[in-house]
């Protein structure tokens, strides 16, 4: 194996899923500078996630749209009197 390749900075790092509310301890090297205390009442490193295996589609079976940015309303608002937009 080369050496110099691989990062030596390897410490427990927490990732946190906002959107599922739910987190896991693994080794990282990732950069941050906030710190959660975890359930080992030892503090660590927290990573912030929008989505991960606990709230893809693809790990839970489950179909969960997110619209972080307000695309949609947005999207209605823009055609709403346009010849495309429905007339209830």
């Amino acid at each position: 194996m080369k050496k110099n390749t691989h990062p030596e900075n390897y410490r427990l790092v927490v990732f946190k899923d906002f959107s599922a509310d739910e987190a896991f301890l693994t080794r990282s090297c990732a950069p941050t500078k906030e710190k959660i205390v975890w359930e080992d009442g030892k503090e660590y490193p927290l990573i912030k996630l929008e989505i991960s295996s606990f709230s893809h589609p693809f790990f839970t079976g489950k179909m969960k749209f997110v619209d972080t940015a307000g695309r949609i309303d947005k999207f209605n608002k823009k055609f709403a009197n346009s010849r495309f937009a429905k007339n209830s």
